[in-house]
């Protein structure tokens, strides 16, 4: 399951959807709003997406990530809008029979979101706002 949304993620919801007999491990990686950036306090982030797109593209990373480790179910949500400091504005959730793949899988999805897929991040300061860098 891939989704792009406004609300905040359930990492619950999330937890119910992977869960499978058929799986000895279970990873998730949150990605959080921190505080600050590079010594600098940051108040909120804004997300931004071209949905259809990166919609496409998870599931192709989802897809590839299936070929190359045994993943039995995953999830890949991603938030945008304003997010405040604590907020899950990304989630990644893979089961597998063992703990390796899953370990593998998760981080392998979640690399190659950051790089690969069309969702933007503005960082804002009490003193301004920049956007990140997300694909070097």
């Amino acid at each position: 399951m891939v989704s792009i949304t406004t609300d905040p993620i359930d990492m619950n919801a999330a937890y119910q959807y992977v869960s499978t007999d058929s799986a000895g491990a279970i990873t998730f990686f949150f990605g959080t709003v921190r505080n600050s950036t590079n010594e600098r306090p940051v108040e909120r982030l804004e997300y931004e997406a071209y949905d259809r797109m990166a919609l496409t593209k998870m599931q192709e990373i989802a897809d590839e990530a299936c070929q190359r480790w045994n993943v039995r179910k995953y999830v890949i949500v991603h938030r945008k809008g304003n997010l405040a400091i604590g907020d899950i504005a990304v989630l990644i959730a893979v089961s597998t029979p063992h703990r390796a793949d899953a370990f593998d899988a998760c981080r392998y999805i979640i690399d190659t979101l950051k790089q690969q897929v069309p969702i933007w991040k503005k960082e804002i300061f009490e003193d301004g706002q920049v956007w990140v860098d997300a694909h070097p």
